[in-house]
């Protein structure tokens, strides 16, 4: 018998014993499949945590620094019993970083107004953003039809808007956008551009200052302030509301006491700089510089989206270890499973084996099927393993909204281990049975 020949009797004998005995295969096997199954699923988990991670970062800008307003409205009230007065985030404080502060490359002041927007007898609510031209830069957003604002429109509060697709669809449908009118609120502004739309990420990264991008209109700035509110204005009947509120600020009456609006001229402000390594850096010296000009009150907050994503990053990384840790610990347990079945079942095939040996059958023939029986099973337990985990995966994707992405080297590197598995625990049971005497096999009953 050639050498071929003989591999593939020794595996035809293999799977006629694992097929003879298909409920103590399959219990072998559940071990493989749990233990794959888990790993998968912890791979795709790590997965999808890292691509939210990376689409998070593209949605922040590169090396961003977002300033945001704070309300604590008891503290401030606090501050003007002092004597000091914040004037709150400006577009001052933006021009001013823009100028001062060396590194800085760009800077983004924005105003967020909810309103109506009106065209030919449609009324659905928007989100109005005013803003600078540098906006689409820092958030990589296009512009795909039209041009966006130009210098003399930003300086001038010119009743022009950029839309996001989604409003170009809902107020216009098919029709010509560029050039049209659309009514915000109580002013008219010509469409001059069209962006496109994208997700803002939802709640992970509203927290970072950054909207969903879809149901905007983006003005410009001086446009929001000129035509549509300015909260630092203040007017007679703001005065006289305060020394209302004054009046009003006893023990007593401190809960009877109206809050104040935000006093904030800006709802953001976002500033990019040349390279990551002066993020802390500018960031620091933005913190000192705002509280000088905010009369020490410190009614703001300094964000750098990118350091916070990659803290994120690391915990949902040990997370990851945890539970693949956690998984491998059951592929091991899988391993031990299919090597103590496989010795119980050289001790049961004793005879069998003694008969093999005795008509001519060498300790390698031995060897290699019981390894083949192993390996079948572990990489058969794998297979089925690798269909849990996708199934897992895309469970967990449907009913817990964790994003999960299986690639083709998680279901690679979980098939090896499974092969890798078979051999290694296979091995020593493998051995054990070709080392067994023929005559006394014989006589075994």
């Amino acid at each position: 018998m050639i050498k071929s020949q003989r591999y593939i009797h020794n595996i035809n004998i293999a799977m006629d014993a694992v097929f003879a005995n298909k409920f103590r295969s399959l219990l072998t096997a559940l071990g493989i499949i749990f233990g794959v199954g888990a790993v998968i699923a912890m791979l795709a988990i790590g997965s999808g945590a890292r691509q939210e991670i990376l689409d998070q970062m593209k949605l922040v800008g590169v090396n961003n620094i977002i300033i945001r307003p704070l309300f604590a409205e008891e503290d401030a009230h606090e501050e003007l019993l002092d004597g000091r007065f914040s004037p709150g985030l400006t577009l001052t404080d933006a021009w001013s970083i823009k100028e001062l502060i060396p590194g800085v490359q760009s800077i983004s002041p924005e105003v967020e107004i909810n309103t109506f927007g009106y065209h030919h007898g449609i009324r659905r609510p928007v989100r109005v953003a005013g803003i600078n031209p540098d906006y689409f830069n820092l958030f990589a957003i296009n512009i795909a039809q039209g041009s966006n604002f130009t210098s003399a429109q930003v300086n001038s509060g010119a009743p022009v808007c950029i839309i996001s697709n989604q409003v170009r669809a809902v107020f216009f449908g098919n029709d010509q956008a560029i050039g049209r009118q659309i009514k915000l609120g109580n002013n008219w502004l010509t469409v001059i551009g069209i962006a496109e739309d994208r997700s803002g990420g939802g709640e992970s990264t509203e927290r970072l200052g950054i909207s969903e991008f879809g149901n905007m209109v983006y003005i410009p700035v001086n446009t929001s302030l000129l035509r549509f509110m300015d909260r630092s204005a203040v007017s007679a009947t703001d005065i006289q509301r305060m020394r209302n509120q004054n009046r009003r600020r006893s023990p007593q009456n401190q809960q009877e006491t109206e809050k104040p609006k935000s006093y904030h001229q800006l709802d953001r402000i976002v500033v990019q700089v040349e390279n990551s390594e002066m993020l802390s850096t500018t960031a620091d010296i933005i913190q000192r510089m705002l509280l000088r000009r905010h009369n020490g009150v410190q009614d703001f907050e300094v964000i750098i989206p990118e350091m916070l994503l990659e803290q994120e990053q690391r915990a949902k990384d040990i997370f990851n270890i945890v539970l693949g840790a956690i998984a491998a610990i059951s592929l091991l347990v899988g391993g031990i499973g299919i090597m103590n079945i496989m010795l119980a079942s050289v001790m049961e095939r004793t005879r069998e084996i003694g008969i093999r040996l005795a008509v001519g059958a060498k300790k390698t023939d031995v060897v290699f099927q019981f390894l083949a029986e192993s390996v079948f099973i572990s990489i058969s337990g794998g297979i089925a393993g690798v269909f849990l985990g996708i199934a897992i995966s895309r469970f967990i994707m449907r009913f817990t909204d964790i994003l999960t992405i299986v690639s083709f080297s998680s279901i690679l590197i979980s098939f090896m281990v499974s092969a890798g598995i078979g051999i290694i625990f296979g091995y020593m049971p493998a051995k054990k049975a070709a080392s067994k005497d023929p005559v006394t096999s014989l006589r075994y009953e």
